[in-house]
């Protein structure tokens, strides 16, 4: 993949002295360990607001991380559309079908490392269930789920296990969102 903020010598440095120095004035902390593995999908939950992204890159700073993630293309549009590649951004067209598991499965495929993080709400808004592209992503491509989440309530982001898709979609969602049942976004009325 293409390079990001995460392998820039100098400003990452940087950025993970202020990520770490940030995290702590604002009282949260690290949990879990970095994925142990070299390619992986990442589940970013809950994602009920734009803090999640500040935070979800601070900590891939702290865990001395180089992530991707996917984001809706109008993010990527005018000035800002290449700091946000720089940042590691993926840009989506959410409003067609565009074979964009196949994309990502393909992409996963021709790199030796990558782990892209995809938040399976699909949006900030409440949903009533999740978008199964993670999924898909993840098991065509023969990767693990690593459980990522920022739990506002306790302060704490980081990782839980990783999970091994079985292929029965509903079963292993069913296991997955059981992780989460207890985590609180920051707007947590949004978060099913």
């Amino acid at each position: 993949m293409r390079h990001t903020i995460f392998d820039t010598p100098i400003v990452n440095s940087c950025f993970r002295l202020l990520s770490r120095l940030g995290l702590k004035l604002f009282g949260w902390k690290l949990e879990g360990q970095r994925p142990n593995a070299q390619k992986y999908v990442i589940i970013a939950a809950p994602h009920t607001s734009n803090w999640d992204f500040v935070l979800t890159i601070a900590f891939a700073f702290c865990f001395r991380m180089k992530v991707f993630w996917m984001g809706k293309s109008t993010l990527f549009k005018g000035p800002f559309g290449g700091i946000m590649k720089w940042l590691g951004g993926i840009p989506v067209d959410r409003s067609k079908t565009n074979g964009l598991v196949q994309q990502m499965v393909d992409t996963f495929h021709n790199c030796t490392e990558l782990a892209v993080a995809i938040p399976p709400e699909g949006t900030r808004s409440k949903v009533r269930q999740w978008k199964s592209g993670f999924y898909h992503v993840a098991h065509g491509a023969g990767v693990p789920i690593a459980l990522g989440f920022l739990d506002f309530k306790k302060k704490v982001g980081g990782f839980g296990p990783m999970f091994f898709t079985t292929g029965n979609y509903e079963s292993d969602l069913k296991k997955i969102q059981e992780f989460y049942q207890h985590m609180t976004g920051k707007n947590p009325r949004q978060f099913a």
